[in-house]
């Protein structure tokens, strides 16, 4: 074995046990390590306890002010949060087989129409004579679609901050467009928990119109989306060297009896990480369906599902934040958000930002890329961004201090509770390469 491996094989206890597992003992998907069944933390367990279903975030009870600035007041917001709990985005060769409980968003109508048109909602449907019917689970859900649970959790969300930032700082007044602007990525299920947290935030909103701001799909810089062929080649890179590969064969008889129950076998997409396996396990896990078990009664145990969550944390650590040229990976897939941020920051500084929030609903893959570009990632190592993960920049003034401070599922940031917003904004401005579009393009 090479020493790669065996360097990762001295971590393994560390990621195993933030799924739950210790010393090569299988536990609960709810445990000081971790929640994977629930958008409720037990109450036994810490308040902020990392809750993959529903990520712990800023509420009036656990918010404290800055310390030792007694007279500092608010001036301004940035916020980033993934979207709430959805259906599986990915979905295994024979679907239909693997899911004994029916996936069903009757509950929850999803409205899109043009103003001025009708309001209209769709609704899915899969019927039972669909000779593709193998390809998707039963029931009224699309995959990768926001639930009644997700929207449920957004508004928690929005009335936990509405909590802090009104109730608490008095530092919003009122939900309006003047006062905060918000930003998504183009999914629909992004938008639709910017409603959420609206509707939380003020119940009024519910019968309100309130805009949301996207970039177009082919370059929106939250997901990201905008094409990087040089970053695609410095990731691809550090997923061939043994630092990457050697958790693969480490974990081959794992990979090795979920192909054999679940069908994928020799499907790249599930072989190469095991991003699919955690997101379709997680999916099923947050909103109380069991794990998936195929037609022979094969089925995938809470043991092999805290494994594939623990080898995620770890793929999601090593990707964005303990590669080798991960920084420099970051910081040309996601420098254009980068950039925006920095730009924010700097309008305020000069006095003109209109806004005092700037709110944005993103993915996964936006908050790993921010909390790695944060430095997050070099105070301790970087799960998997959570549903509902939030990432929040607080700008404070007392005197003629302006300093920032950085907040994450509801905790201040250790060693970032107090950074001169210059030095904030420069360490922004350093995450973004110069020319950006040529030197994405320079393979």
């Amino acid at each position: 074995m090479t020493d790669c491996f065996w360097r990762w094989l001295l971590q393994l206890p560390m990621w195993l046990s933030l799924a739950g597992l210790a010393a090569g003992k299988t536990g609960p998907l709810a445990s000081a390590n971790g929640v994977y069944d629930s958008s409720i933390t037990p109450a036994n367990l810490p308040w902020n306890t990392y809750n993959y279903c529903n990520a712990p975030h800023v509420n009036a009870k656990h918010y404290q002010r800055p310390s030792n600035a007694p007279h500092a007041k608010l001036a301004y917001l940035n916020v980033v949060i993934r979207h709430h709990k959805r259906t599986p985005d990915n979905l295994y060769p024979n679907e239909n087989e693997l899911n004994a409980v029916p996936w069903d968003c009757a509950d929850f109508e999803q409205f899109s129409y043009g103003g001025g048109g009708a309001a209209v909602f769709h609704k899915t449907d899969s019927p039972a004579w669909h000779p593709f019917l193998s390809q998707i689970w039963n029931g009224t859900c699309d995959e990768g679609q926001l639930t009644q649970g997700g929207l449920q959790d957004s508004i928690r969300h929005g009335q936990d901050f509405w909590s802090v930032y009104h109730s608490e700082l008095g530092y919003l007044n009122s939900v309006n467009e003047k006062d905060i602007f918000i930003r998504t990525s183009t999914e629909t299920r992004t938008f639709q928990v910017a409603s959420g947290l609206l509707v939380g935030m003020d119940p009024r909103m519910a019968s309100k119109t309130f805009p949301v701001t996207t970039q177009p799909s082919p370059i929106d810089s939250i997901p990201p989306n905008y094409p990087c062929p040089a970053a695609d080649a410095i990731r691809s890179a550090y997923q061939t060297v043994p630092a990457w590969t050697d958790h693969l064969q480490a974990n081959a008889d794992l990979q090795a009896q979920l192909d054999a129950t679940l069908g994928t076998a020799g499907l790249d997409a599930w072989s190469s990480w095991y991003d699919h396996f955690f997101d379709t396990f997680s999916s099923r896990t947050c909103h109380g369906h069991p794990l998936p078990c195929n037609s022979t009664g094969a089925c995938v145990s809470e043991a092999d599902a805290a494994k594939v969550f623990a080898i995620g944390d770890f793929e999601y650590n090593y990707i964005w934040n303990a590669a080798q040229n991960a920084t420099t990976y970051s910081q040309l897939d996601f420098g254009v958000f980068m950039l925006e941020l920095a730009q924010n920051f700097q309008r305020f500084r000069s006095g003109d930002d209109p806004y005092k929030l700037r709110f944005y609903v993103g993915h996964d893959g936006t908050l790993i890329r921010l909390a790695s570009l944060l430095g997050l990632g070099k105070i301790a190592p970087l799960r998997w961004p959570a549903l509902g993960s939030e990432l929040i920049m607080e700008v404070w003034e007392q005197g003629q201090e302006r300093f920032v401070r950085i907040i994450h599922e509801g905790t201040p940031v250790k060693g970032m509770e107090r950074i001169p917003l210059d030095g904030f904004i420069t360490n922004l401005e350093a995450q973004v390469p110069s020319d950006i579009a040529a030197r994405c393009n320079d393979v």
